[in-house]
C-alpha cells in the first residue's frame, strides 16, 4: 500500500475530499465566501462517497463500511453499503449519523434548509448503476443523469439561495451535460466495470459494436459516435448557460466555471479527434480560463 493509500485508509473523509482537485470543475474555489465553501465541499464530500460506494472506489482497509455498520462479511456488496449509507443519510434529518462525513454535511442541511431528495437521487443513481449497465435511448441517458448529476446543481443553488424554477432548469441542463460529457471521457474505465453510458440505439446508428469500445484506439465509427454525443452536451451547455447571467457576483464566476469546465473538456474531447479509448483527454488550464471568459462574456 503506498503512502497515499495508507493516509486515505487511516481518514477516509480527508481522502474522499483530496478528490475535487480532479475535477472538470471547481468545486469549491477560493474566490468563494467561507460559509459558501464549506458547505460546498460538505456537498461535495457527499457526492463523491456515495459514487466511491457505487463504483467500488472506497479507501482501502474498510473504513467506511465500518463506520456505516457494515460488516467486513458484507463490506464488498455495494448494495448493501449504499443501504446503510441510505439509513445513515437520514439520521442526517433527524439524529446523529454515524460517517464523519455525513456529520460534516449536517450542519449544512440545517443551515441551508436542504431536503433529502436530491441526496436520495444520487444514492438512488449509485444503485442503479449496480443494477443497470446499458442504456437503450438517449432519453433513458437523460432519465438516468436526473438522478446522477442534475441533484448537485440543485444543491448548489439551494446551498446559496438562489433557487427558482427557472434556474433550476437551466441548471439541470449544465448539469447533464456535464456527466454526458464523463462518460465520453470515461468510456473505457466505464467498459472495464461492465457499464456503457453511449445509448443502444446511437451505437446501432453508427454501427458501433461493444467490442469496438474494448480497442485501443477509437475507429471512424466510434469516433462520429463520440462527437455526435459531443454536440448534445455541447448543444445542453449553450442551453443552460443563461443560468450564469442570471445570478451575480461569485456566484456568477461559479457557475461559469461549471459551464467553462464542460466546454473545455468537449475541446479537448474534439482536439483529440473523438478518440477517447487511450484514456480521457483533459483541457488545460489556459484553454479553461478561455472558456470562462467566454462564458462570463455571454458569447458562448
Amino acid at each position: 500500500m503506498t503512502g497515499t493509500g495508507t493516509a486515505r485508509a487511516l481518514d477516509p473523509e480527508r481522502g474522499t475530499l483530496d478528490k475535487a482537485a480532479g475535477e472538470n470543475f471547481p468545486v469549491a474555489p477560493f474566490f468563494l465566501p467561507r460559509a459558501w465553501r464549506t458547505d460546498l465541499m460538505a456537498v461535495y464530500g457527499f457526492a463523491r462517497l456515495v459514487d466511491d460506494i457505487g463504483d467500488g472506489d472506497l479507501a482501502p482497509g474498510g473504513a467506511d463500511a465500518r463506520l456505516l455498520g457494515v460488516s467486513p462479511q458484507e463490506a464488498e456488496d455495494r448494495l448493501v453499503l449504499l443501504d446503510a449509507f441510505e439509513a445513515d443519510l437520514r439520521r442526517v434529518f433527524d439524529s446523529t449519523p454515524r460517517h464523519p462525513l455525513l456529520r460534516r454535511l449536517q450542519p449544512t442541511v440545517r443551515r441551508c434548509s436542504l431536503t433529502p431528495e436530491p441526496f436520495l437521487g444520487l444514492i438512488a443513481a449509485n444503485r442503479q448503476d449496480q443494477l443497470v449497465g446499458r442504456y437503450e435511448t438517449y432519453d433513458d441517458l437523460l432519465a438516468y443523469c436526473e438522478l446522477s448529476a442534475n441533484p448537485v446543481g440543485r444543491l448548489v443553488l439551494a446551498v446559496t439561495g438562489t433557487s427558482t424554477p427557472e434556474r433550476i432548469r437551466r441548471s439541470d441542463m449544465i448539469c447533464t451535460a456535464l456527466q454526458i460529457v464523463e462518460h465520453l471521457q470515461d468510456v473505457a474505465e466505464d467498459l472495464g466495470r461492465d457499464r456503457i453510458y453511449l445509448p443502444a440505439a446511437d451505437m446501432k446508428r453508427f454501427h458501433v459494436e461493444e467490442a469496438d469500445l474494448a480497442a485501443t484506439s477509437a475507429g471512424a465509427s466510434v469516433r462520429a459516435l463520440i462527437a455526435y454525443e459531443a454536440q448534445r452536451a455541447r448543444d445542453l451547455l449553450n442551453e443552460g448557460a443563461p443560468l450564469v447571467g442570471s445570478v451575480h457576483g461569485r456566484l456568477k464566476l461559479l457557475l461559469a466555471g461549471f459551464v467553462a469546465g464542460g466546454r473545455a473538456a468537449v475541446h479537448a474531447i474534439a482536439a483529440a479527434d473523438y478518440d477517447v479509448l487511450p484514456g480521457p483527454p483533459k483541457p488545460g488550464k489556459v484553454r479553461l480560463l478561455r472558456e470562462v471568459g467566454v462564458t462570463l462574456r455571454g458569447e458562448g
